[in-house]
């Protein structure tokens, strides 16, 4: 065999085995993906879990604990208007939707701001809805108030209950917005439901892939997933 082919053979079995080595790197990559993502999924599935027995005295009133169907990394607890007892066009809070907040707050706070999911919780929106009556501009302009009157009150009872810990955490994440009459509730003949659509949603976001720091993402690839306690 001539020197010239000799070295062909060896530069296209150098290139095959190259080839080969990106294709496995390839593979592993999307299998560490999709493990990460799974892994984020079944935090949310643990926060779901915690956060419907935590509230499980409130379901009777109406709130309701769910996955978002629109967002995979997403968690809704949505609240009916008339448990923060909002005056007919008014965004002020009353004696009895004080009250309400008092007592939900704390038990939100608790399993949000937990050491087991702190880190996972990337935002929370607090989001005003209202039905169909009136115009589109008033309903946006109700419900952003709402949502900011619900936003103020919980950090204030944080603040009145010495919660100091989560009040911090509420500040980093909590952000407030209306939808007025955009995202209307319809029961199955397609007719608004007025009542239901008067609402306030506590939407919790977990964090993405691309939001996990790189040693995280590491500890991933590897199987690593120490609590982070243990950190």
């Amino acid at each position: 065999m001539s020197r010239g082919r000799s070295d062909a053979v060896l530069s296209n079995s150098f290139v095959d085995l190259m080839t080969s080595l990106a294709v496995i790197f390839i593979l592993l990559l999307c299998a560490s993906l999709n493990n990460a993502q799974e892994e984020r999924r079944t935090t949310r599935n643990s926060v779901l879990a915690e956060m419907q027995k935590a509230l499980h005295q409130f379901v009777s009133g109406g709130i309701e604990v769910k996955t978002d169907p629109n967002d995979p990394l997403g968690l809704l607890v949505l609240v009916p208007e008339d448990l923060l007892a909002f005056r007919l066009d008014h965004a002020d809070i009353s004696p009895a939707g004080d009250a309400f907040l008092r007592a939900f707050i704390p038990k939100l706070s608790a399993v949000v701001c937990s050491p087991r999911f702190a880190h996972e919780v990337n935002s929370i929106i607090v989001e005003g809805h209202t039905d169909s009556s009136g115009t589109d501009r008033h309903n946006w302009d109700l419900s952003q108030k709402r949502s900011m009157s619900v936003v103020r009150a919980s950090l204030n009872v944080l603040d009145d209950g010495g919660m100091r810990v989560e009040k911090a955490a509420f500040l980093q994440l909590l952000s407030a917005t209306g939808r007025g009459s955009a995202e209307l509730v319809r029961d199955v003949s397609g007719e608004e439901n007025t009542v239901m659509s008067r609402r306030v949603i506590f939407k919790l976001r977990f964090r993405s892939i691309e939001q996990i720091p790189v040693v995280e993402t590491i500890r991933t690839v590897r199987g690593e997933h120490g609590t982070k306690a243990a950190e």
